[in-house]
């Protein structure tokens, strides 16, 4: 896995210097690394508003105008699942860390070793997260977990993603979306593919999603009633 990893930081030196050890980290565990610069929160979130699928942020707190706290909130309403490491002067800020799932605090002067370890443990963590897939909407780069995604349906070259929160139109055909997607997912006609695990009732000629009522081709009544049980 190709790790994507931001460093937000105001300080030239400091953001240096942090550079310097995820590169070193990189190369000795063995981590590919595509790692993103940004002087302010500022100018993350510019770039963050293209391409959300970042894997590791490293943010300073105290940074002028919106600092790292902000940010990491920011970032979390969109559902963002990146391991989140803070860097601080202070330690009166660790107990706001709570609120958005953060992985750690580092405490400046910054240890090397410490930084190490705290990679290692992000990096363990992202390969256990639930699956996911990239898709391009609206000129956005977005990260989607499988476990959000309820259902997908065609129209003819493009597709619509429907998740808990909101809707994806992306531009893909129906097989070459399936092909992305686990064994959780069925292709119950030829313009819907849904989550078993979201299904909610299965009848001879449709299936249920919450309130939602979408036709199933003749004939899979007892193939999606197999593989129901099988990814549930």
């Amino acid at each position: 896995m190709k790790y994507k990893i931001a460093i937000c930081d105001d300080e030239q030196e400091q953001m240096e210097y942090i550079t310097s050890i995820v590169t070193s980290w990189s190369a000795h565990e063995g981590h590919p690394c595509e790692i993103h610069t940004f002087a302010s929160a500022e100018a993350f979130l510019f770039e963050y508003a293209e391409d959300k699928a970042y894997d590791i942020l490293l943010l300073d707190v105290e940074m002028k105008n919106m600092n790292g706290i902000e940010l990491a909130k920011r970032i979390r309403r969109d559902n963002n699942r990146a391991e989140i490491i803070f860097i601080t002067s202070h330690f009166e800020f660790v107990g706001e860390g709570y609120e958005v799932d953060a992985l750690h605090y580092l405490i400046k002067p910054i240890s090397a070793d410490k930084l190490t370890q705290v990679l290692t443990k992000a990096a363990e963590k992202l390969s256990v997260e639930p699956p996911s897939l990239v898709v391009s909407c609206e000129g956005e780069t977005i990260k989607l977990y499988e476990s959000d995604i309820l259902y997908a349906e065609s129209f003819l070259h493009y597709m619509i993603i429907h998740t808990k929160d909101k809707e994806y139109k992306i531009k893909e055909s129906i097989s070459a979306f399936e092909d992305q997607l686990s064994d959780d997912f069925y292709r119950v006609h030829r313009s819907y593919l849904v989550s078993l695990k979201h299904i909610t009732q299965i009848s001879r000629t449709s299936v249920r999603i919450g309130s939602t009522e979408l036709p199933l081709s003749r004939g899979k009544y007892d193939d999606i009633n197999r593989a129901f049980i099988e990814h549930n």
